[in-house]
C-alpha cells in the first residue's frame, strides 16, 4: 500500500477536481455554483459577479485537476489548490445561515459538502510530502525498533 498510496491519492484528488471543475462549466448541473458564485463576488466587493466568477473557477479547477492527473507542476498545482480550497470554506463565515441549520454544529447539505473539504485538504498535503523527491515508507511490522 505504501507504494501506491500517494500516487492513487494524487489520481484520486485529479479526478475529483476535473469532473466538478468540468461540471461548473454547466451551471444547471453543479449544485455549488450558487454559493461559490456569491462567495466569490463578496470576497471580491462585488467586482466579480457569479457568471464570470463561476467560469474563473471551473477553469481553476480543472488545471488543479490536470495538474494533479499529469503529476506535473505539482507545487504550482498544490497552491492552486490550497488557495482554492481556502475559498471553499468561505461560506462557513459568509453565509452560515445557509451552511448551518444550527451553528456551529449542524451543517446543511451545503454545509457538509464544504466541511468534507476538509479530507480533500489532508489528501493534499499527502501527496505534497512527495513533492521535493520524499518517499513515504511503510512503518516496520512489529512492535518497537529491531536491533
Amino acid at each position: 500500500m505504501a507504494r501506491h498510496a500517494v500516487p492513487l491519492t494524487r489520481i484520486a484528488l485529479g479526478i475529483i477536481f476535473t469532473w466538478f471543475g468540468a461540471l461548473k462549466f454547466f451551471p444547471q448541473l453543479s449544485p455549488a455554483v450558487d454559493l461559490a458564485g456569491r462567495t466569490i463576488e463578496r470576497l471580491s466587493g462585488g467586482r466579480i459577479g457569479p457568471p464570470l466568477s463561476i467560469y474563473i473557477l471551473a477553469s481553476w479547477e480543472v488545471l488543479i485537476g490536470l495538474g494533479l492527473l499529469a503529476g506535473r507542476f505539482l507545487r504550482v498545482t498544490l497552491f492552486l489548490l490550497f488557495v482554492q480550497m481556502a475559498g471553499t470554506l468561505l461560506p462557513l463565515v459568509f453565509f452560515p445561515a445557509e451552511t448551518f441549520s444550527r451553528f456551529p454544529y449542524a451543517p446543511t447539505l451545503e454545509g457538509q459538502y464544504i466541511i468534507k473539504n476538509l479530507v480533500l485538504i489532508g489528501a493534499a498535503l499527502v501527496v505534497g510530502t512527495t513533492v521535493r523527491g520524499t518517499t513515504v515508507l511503510a512503518p516496520s511490522s512489529g512492535a518497537g525498533p529491531k536491533p
